[in-house]
């Protein structure tokens, strides 16, 4: 599976020069966890995340604490997305395995990642877009299998069973080429863990 099989396009973004204020209403509009920040030129030039947007934001309650905690002036606060966005974001390609994807997103430890092609935003994909492909039932994932191998095949050659996620085709073939495309239908189906033939 491909990180163009499930992410989201179009991309709600921000630019630099945008308000903070702006970039949390889109946030919570959205129900998004980060937002891609493009320049004056429309080029990805960094991330805005929920964390980002609340540094600097939320006021202490004087009164929850023993000791009196400073006056902070509200002039100080940022006001530009510029201001608390992190650069230099990590970004994905449409054609790259979701399986990388998850593990670039845990080794930088990002909850979403840009989908760049020619320069452009072109998709973004969360961890919650990993998860709802690969968290799904045997029956669906056994019933997508089947259908693919139906239509491949046309009509009934194979049969499909999946279980715990690993998928069991069997059948005969008429070749080990024909089998190898068995194998990357099966295998490509979002969730399925592992594909065994025979």
């Amino acid at each position: 599976m491909r990180a163009k099989d499930i992410m989201s396009s179009p991309v709600h973004t921000v630019t630099q020069t945008d308000s903070v204020e702006a970039a949390v209403q889109l946030i919570t509009a959205r129900s998004v966890t980060a937002l891609p920040v493009l320049d004056a030129a429309g080029r990805l030039v960094g991330m805005v995340s929920e964390g980002d947007l609340l540094r600097h934001r939320v006021p202490a309650d004087p009164t929850a604490h023993i000791r009196r905690l400073p006056d902070t002036d509200p002039a100080d606060r940022p006001a530009m997305v510029v201001e608390v966005m992190s650069p230099s974001p990590v970004t994905t390609r449409p054609d790259a395995d979701v399986a990388d994807v998850a593990e670039t997103m845990l080794a930088c430890d990002v909850r979403s990642m840009p989908v760049v092609a020619g320069g452009a935003v072109v998709g973004i994909v969360s961890r919650r877009d990993i998860l709802r492909a690969m968290v799904r039932g045997d029956d669906v994932l056994t019933a997508e299998i089947q259908q693919r191998l139906d239509a491949y095949g046309g009509g009934k050659r194979w049969t499909a069973t999946v279980e715990n996620g690993v998928a069991h085709v069997g059948g005969t073939f008429q070749d080990d080429t024909e089998q190898g495309i068995v194998l990357v239908l099966a295998r490509t189906v979002p969730g399925v863990a592992a594909v065994k033939i025979g």
